[in-house]
């Protein structure tokens, strides 16, 4: 190993993070000088160079302060066996799919995940992470992602600068993140959970929040609270009390497709005399629908509710008229 006084800055600043989390009641600027071999000016200095690396630095302000890298910004190993290995692969490759732009939490993630695979499925993640690559960066995702991350983790609320999508302005909320959930629609990303302002849990579509910052207050998420009962009634993230009957009636073509995947808690399928079937699913926002029913063409006929009927009759004289005109 080397000495102390030959170390790197990428050696010292990993060591520095080390001994911060390693130390749960905090070290002063000196300590961690003469553990790490510097003076305290350039402890002062990594630790400003942590901070805008977006690493959780906590101190005490006292006199002199210590520092510390809160609890629960690192994850302790873990062990996996083969078959662990290929579902978190599956996950990797799903998740690459998702993503729209480069994130290199994401690529980082993939890379460990290729270090402890056999060699035929470590060299697809790395043709994935070669992909993934080549995406255009969102700098302010990854950074307001990351504080969400943050915040979710160590139960410390967020402020957040939100736009919605019919409005020009930015307003600030304090946010308390219960989940984060995707949605492959749109390759979007949600965080749920408490907001102040609106007295509730509110949703928040990641994507449109400009700026997000940690605070040093906590909140604790209601023992009673369930995220995967929360989105039970929902096709996407659009979630509700109040649910509608959606009947879809699916030609014969389409049965088998439609009879391999679950789509919905809700499903109930029953089979018609032609050879087709007609699916029934409880949704609170059918809008959100749309996509999904618009992709089967002419193999599926809406039968309820009846506004989404009307809806995509409409949508379907459109369509006529755009072909008929070209």
């Amino acid at each position: 190993m080397a000495k102390a006084e030959t170390l790197s800055k990428a050696q010292r600043l990993h060591k520095l993070c080390h001994l911060l989390y390693r130390h749960p009641y905090g070290l002063t600027a000196s300590e961690l000088a003469r553990l790490c071999g510097v003076s305290s000016r350039t402890i002062q200095r990594d630790l400003q160079d942590l901070e805008e690396m977006h690493v959780p630095i906590w101190d005490d302000e006292g006199n002199p302060p210590r520092y510390g890298i809160i609890e629960g910004y690192y994850l302790p190993p873990i062990h996996l066996d083969l078959d662990d290995a290929l579902a978190l692969y599956l996950a990797g490759r799903l998740l690459a799919r998702y993503a729209d732009t480069f994130n290199p939490h994401i690529a980082q993630a993939l890379a460990k995940l290729a270090g402890i695979l056999p060699e035929p499925m470590a060299n697809h993640i790395h043709a994935t992470i070669r992909m993934l690559s080549q995406r255009q960066a969102d700098e302010t995702f990854e950074r307001v992602l990351q504080v969400l991350t943050l915040a979710w983790a160590t139960g410390r609320k967020a402020r957040i600068w939100y736009q919605a999508a019919q409005s020009e302005n930015i307003h600030e909320y304090l946010f308390c993140p219960y989940f984060i959930e995707p949605s492959a629609a749109g390759s979007s990303t949600y965080a749920i959970g408490y907001s102040s302002y609106f007295e509730d849990v509110h949703t928040f579509k990641v994507e449109r929040i400009c700026d997000a910052r940690l605070t040093t207050e906590r909140y604790e998420i209601p023992e009673n609270f369930d995220g995967p009962a929360v989105l039970s009634s929902a096709w996407g993230i659009m979630y509700g009390s109040e649910v509608e009957e959606v009947i879809l009636r699916f030609r014969p073509a389409a049965t088998r497709r439609v009879k391999e995947t679950f789509w919905h808690p809700s499903q109930r399928i029953e089979d018609t005399k032609d050879g087709g079937c007609i699916l029934h699913l409880q949704i609170a926002h059918p809008k959100e629908m749309l996509y999904w029913i618009r992709g089967w063409g002419a193999q599926v006929e809406v039968l309820a509710p009846s506004w989404l009927r009307q809806q995509l009759k409409a949508e379907a004289r459109e369509l006529n008229k755009v072909y008929e005109e070209r």
